[in-house]
């Protein structure tokens, strides 16, 4: 099927991981993209990416931008509940032992919706300038929201990498979405967040505006790459 959209993606395992934790999601036809990063504190965190992205690819190009936002949400809850009954230890703790951040990016013809729950992000390069839609569900960010930290004051709490949401970390996954309109020129960017740790929001931007996906992620990989990446690096890049 052809497609109006244009995208790229690429996965990489870190320098510090046995196996690459991340998935991503490159669906043009269906105008669907996603990246999901397992839980590196959780065993089978590889698993539970790739669960997030196998439901997401079977989502229909069908109906309109609500529906389909309505159709992400309901596969992402079953995902979340067959991670809990799949990997939840027995006994009274009720541990769960794998578990994913999720970024899903849904178009239609000058309409986007971007769906999240993690710290896994979606950008935005917009005349010349970068913009990051989501906002982490993380120890860190909520630190910085509710006592005004800067970024330096909130890394130097313990556990301030945490994540507030994600797939199988509660019994109800609670997704945020935001609906916007598009533009001609616009470039969208879902990454994990070992890709947007290891660049700055100038190397973002220097490799969105490249002209094509293909390029874009070649330049994202190309700059993070130049220095010891320890974590997995996950982007994907869609042109409306």
């Amino acid at each position: 099927m052809d497609s109006p959209w244009r995208s790229a993606g690429r996965t990489q395992r870190g320098l510090a991981r046995l196996r690459n934790e991340d998935a991503f999601l490159d669906n043009p036809s269906m105008g669907c993209w996603a990246v999901a990063d397992g839980m590196g504190g959780y065993r089978h965190g590889d698993v539970a990416s790739q669960w997030v992205v196998s439901h997401l690819a079977s989502v229909s190009a069908d109906g309109n931008l609500d529906q389909r936002i309505q159709a992400v949400r309901h596969r992402l809850q079953d995902v979340n509940q067959g991670v809990r009954r799949a990997w939840t230890e027995p006994g009274a703790t009720g541990e769960v032992t794998m578990g994913s951040t999720v970024v899903a990016l849904l178009l239609e013809k000058g309409r986007a919706a971007c769906l999240w729950a993690g710290d896994s992000r979606c950008y935005l390069w917009r005349d010349q300038s970068l913009y990051q839609l989501s906002k982490d569900h993380s120890l860190l960010q909520r630190l910085m929201d509710e006592r005004q930290l800067s970024v330096a004051q909130a890394q130097a709490y313990p556990g301030a990498r945490a994540l507030t949401r994600a797939v199988g970390a509660r019994s109800r996954l609670h997704l945020e979405v935001l609906e916007l309109r598009t533009r001609p020129g616009d470039v969208f960017l879902l990454c994990s967040d070992g890709l947007y740790q290891a660049l700055s929001h100038v190397d973002l931007g220097r490799a969105l505006s490249m002209g094509t996906p293909q390029r874009a992620v070649e330049r994202l990989f190309a700059a993070a790459l130049r220095r010891p990446v320890r974590d997995d690096l996950t982007a994907v890049v869609v042109q409306p």
